[in-house]
């Protein structure tokens, strides 16, 4: 409209439409239950409400009531003074929090969780899962990696693992309601304290074992970061010491990678030499907070890690600092460190975008020692006994130790602790009895579900981080998963890709879609090289994290060496 010569035109405003808006009398959203309030409330009890510890909050709520309805989400929200779509949003980002709407069924009061990972799958737990499923009044999910690959096929009924499990074992721990009978370790801490335990810890925190040392100590043992990455752990610690105080350490128990159960095994073998490495490392960096991620499937080391950390609290060798069990819920992406950290902070675990680097800001902002557990379970014997105690084990030029998870079609699965240096060969041969009876060497994965597929012909490379990445394949956790001739790499190259669809946080695009079309392309009975190739090249470019990043390594293994498979 165009103005007239007198002025723009002026349409007059009715004083009936100059009226505010009437306000609700009640916010927006749902409205809050009274009843449900009380019953969260109860719950809580005088646990503090803070943002942090809304998973911890949520796990209460699902422990007690099996699922987590419309309305206790919002007297959550309430209790602790948060928007709706924040506890919403949190609660449905983890597996293990079964989210109920308004109208919608409750799941059955039991859930029995059968692992679908590389490892339970050549054990034949497809087979377990049908049969499962024609027992009734549960629910049987497939599950992803439960870390129990040595004793493939595994179920879960509640809590209680059942190893090697078939219909049978299932079927009466259903009808004895066997789902707590979790077997916790019976190491005591005041054992440990009488054999001797925390006595390098004393020394550190009194200045006989000087600090200093001990950092140097660990720089020239050639300890490196056992999670994957396999950074040095000594450069780590003095990164962090240089970092301005308070500074805070997150130890990341939360091992989901397929194939590895390293880190459960040492925690329930010696707990307290776990705990004792992580102090010195928390001495030696000046960490004023410890907060230990332990992964929601591990319920026996959860049990055991309460009753074993309020027993060295109630009479300690020396002054220690705080230190806080934090339970995850069924997330692999927060094994990644900053998705940690993130779901630590009560948030979904979403990686976060580097840099800056969790050494400079890391939990609740803070600089921030990231350790893997068996980093640490080394920690306390290179302190005690010197770099070179570490540094003299090895093969080939290598240094060290390291723990291997061996599953698949080995003698004899489970944990070895061998030199640095050694192949795959030589585990199977020497560490696990050979193959399976009527099973030879076909192929192997060198790093569980993400560090590649390589052939027989190649078993006798050391498993290290520099050689393995020319062959494109890593060690990562060092979980060795075997297989025969009776099994396909490209087989097995689908189930993990499966996987890392169903583990995708979806914060990337490259990652979340990526994953999901790789899945589809894989099932074809020939392979679109060049798709599949230009898709690797997109999810490991352009990924956050890891994930994403590392997906496509078992595509591109099985194109170089297995590609009779596929055409």
């Amino acid at each position: 409209m165009s103005d007239s010569p007198a002025g723009p035109c002026v349409i007059p405003i009715s004083d009936a439409s100059r009226k505010r808006p009437a306000v609700k009398a009640t916010p927006k959203g749902r409205a809050l239950d009274p009843h449900a309030q009380a019953e969260v409330a109860a719950l809580l009890g005088d646990a503090p409400r803070r943002r942090d510890l809304l998973v911890e909050h949520l796990h209460r709520i699902q422990d007690r009531y099996g699922h987590l309805s419309a309305k206790h989400l919002v007297a959550l929200a309430a209790e602790m003074q948060l928007a709706q779509a924040e506890v919403y949003e949190v609660a449905t980002f983890y597996h293990h929090f079964d989210v109920v709407g308004d109208g919608e069924a409750a799941p059955p009061a039991l859930t029995v969780r059968v692992c679908n990972s590389l490892s339970c799958e050549l054990a034949g737990a497809t087979q377990l899962q049908a049969d499962l499923a024609l027992i009734e009044g549960v629910r049987v999910l497939p599950a992803p990696c439960l870390g129990r690959c040595h004793a493939a096929p595994v179920a879960v009924v509640g809590r209680n693992a059942i190893d090697r499990a078939d219909a049978a074992a299932v079927a009466e721990a259903v009808r004895t309601h066997a789902v707590d009978a979790v077997v916790v370790p019976t190491l005591e801490y005041q054992a440990y304290r009488k054999a001797g335990g925390y006595a390098t810890l004393a020394a550190c925190v009194a200045g006989t074992l000087d600090a200093n040392a001990v950092l140097h100590t660990m720089e020239h043992a050639g300890l490196r970061g056992m999670g994957g990455a396999g950074f040095p752990a000594g450069r780590k610690w003095r990164a962090v010491r240089e970092q301005p105080a308070p500074r805070l350490m997150a130890v990341n128990i939360d091992e989901g990678e397929p194939g590895t159960f390293k880190d459960r095994w040492l925690l329930e073998s010696d707990p307290h030499r776990v705990i004792e490495g992580m102090l010195i490392a928390a001495h030696v960096v000046g960490i004023s907070a410890i907060y230990v991620y332990l992964r929601d499937e591990y319920a026996a080391c959860r049990e055991m890690l309460t009753r074993e950390l309020a027993a060295l609290a109630t009479d300690p060798p020396c002054a220690l600092p705080p230190i806080e069990l934090r339970r995850g819920a069924g997330a692999y992406i927060c094994g990644e460190e900053s998705a940690m950290i993130e779901s630590i902070e009560g948030k979904r675990g979403l990686p976060r975008l580097r840099p800056p680097y969790v050494a400079q800001v890391g939990l609740f902002g803070r600089p921030t020692l990231q350790h893997n557990m068996e980093t640490l379970y080394w920690v306390r014997e290179i302190a005690c006994r010197g770099a070179e105690w570490f540094a003299s084990h090895g093969r080939r030029g290598r240094r060290g130790l390291r723990s291997f998870s061996v599953s698949g079609r080995v003698a004899r699965p489970g944990l070895v602790v061998a030199p640095a240096g050694v192949t795959a060969r030589e585990l199977i041969d020497e560490f696990c009895g050979g193959m399976l009876p009527s099973h030879e060497l076909y192929a192997f994965l060198p790093g569980g579900a993400s560090g590649g597929i390589l052939p027989a012909a190649l078993a006798d490379l050391p498993l290290d981080f520099d050689i393995l990445a020319e062959h494109g394949c890593f060690i990562g956790s060092a979980a060795l998963i075997v297989l025969s001739q009776h099994d396909r790499a490209r087989d097995a190259a689908a189930n993990t890709m499966a996987f890392f669809a169903d583990e995708s946080c979806g914060q990337c695009t490259p990652c979340r879609v990526g994953t999901e079309k790789a899945e589809l392309l894989l099932r074809e009975p020939v392979w679109d090289q060049p798709l599949l190739e230009a898709l690797s090249q997109a999810m490991a470019d352009a990924s956050i994290c890891g994930l994403g990043q590392a997906a496509p390594n078992n595509i591109r293994c099985v194109m170089r060496y297995f590609a009779h498979e596929i055409i």
